[in-house]
C-alpha cells in the first residue's frame, strides 16, 4: 500500500497497547498525533529516536501533541522497552503488520545483500480531525523531537 501524504486522511487502525489495551486511530479523534513508526524495540537508532521523543515529550505536549510509537514488536517487548527507558508515551505492538501496511512502511529492505521485509522508519503528524499534517521520511532518530519542532516553527 502507498504510503499518505500530507492533506489525506489518515488511515484508521486497531490494535493494542504495550499495556494489552485496545486502541484505535477514532478513538483518538480530537487530539494530534506523532505517530512514528520504527523497526525494532531496544536497537540503536530505535532506541535514540524514543529518548529523544521522551526527552522531548513535554515541549510536543505543550504544542497539543500526543506520541504514539507503532513497531511489529510484542506487548511485553514494548513494556520492557518502556521500562528499560523511562518511555512516556504509548506504544502499539502491531505483531500482524498491519498498521504499518495501512500506513505503506512495510516493504522490502535490503542488508548486507540479504533481502527482508520490515519496518521504514517514518513520522506521520495526525491533526484532530484524523488528516495527515506532515510527513517525516528522513527522520534523524538523535534528534527527531527537535526535527518535529523545528519543522513546526518555520
Amino acid at each position: 500500500m502507498a504510503k499518505p501524504k500530507a492533506g489525506e486522511m489518515a488511515p484508521d487502525f486497531r490494535s493494542t497497547t504495550q499495556d494489552g489495551e485496545p486502541l484505535a486511530l477514532a478513538d483518538l479523534r480530537g487530539q494530534r498525533i506523532i505517530l512514528y513508526f520504527y523497526p525494532k524495540d531496544n536497537t540503536s537508532g530505535c532506541t535514540l529516536e524514543a529518548k529523544s521523543l521522551r526527552d522531548g515529550k513535554a515541549e510536543l505536549t505543550r504544542m497539543g501533541f500526543r506520541i504514539i510509537g507503532v513497531s511489529p514488536d510484542s506487548e511485553r517487548s514494548h513494556r520492557n522497552f518502556c521500562a528499560k527507558h523511562d518511555l512516556n508515551f504509548t506504544l502499539i505492538a502491531d505483531t500482524d503488520h498491519s498498521v504499518c501496511e495501512a500506513y505503506g512502511v512495510w516493504a522490502e529492505k535490503s542488508m548486507y545483500g540479504r533481502k527482508y521485509m520490515g519496518v521504514v522508519r517514518t513520522t506521520f503528524v495526525i491533526d484532530a480531525e484524523g488528516r495527515i499534517e506532515r510527513v517525516f521520511e528522513k527522520v534523524d532518530t538523535a534528534n527527531h523531537y527537535q526535527q518535529i519542532l523545528d519543522a513546526y516553527k518555520q
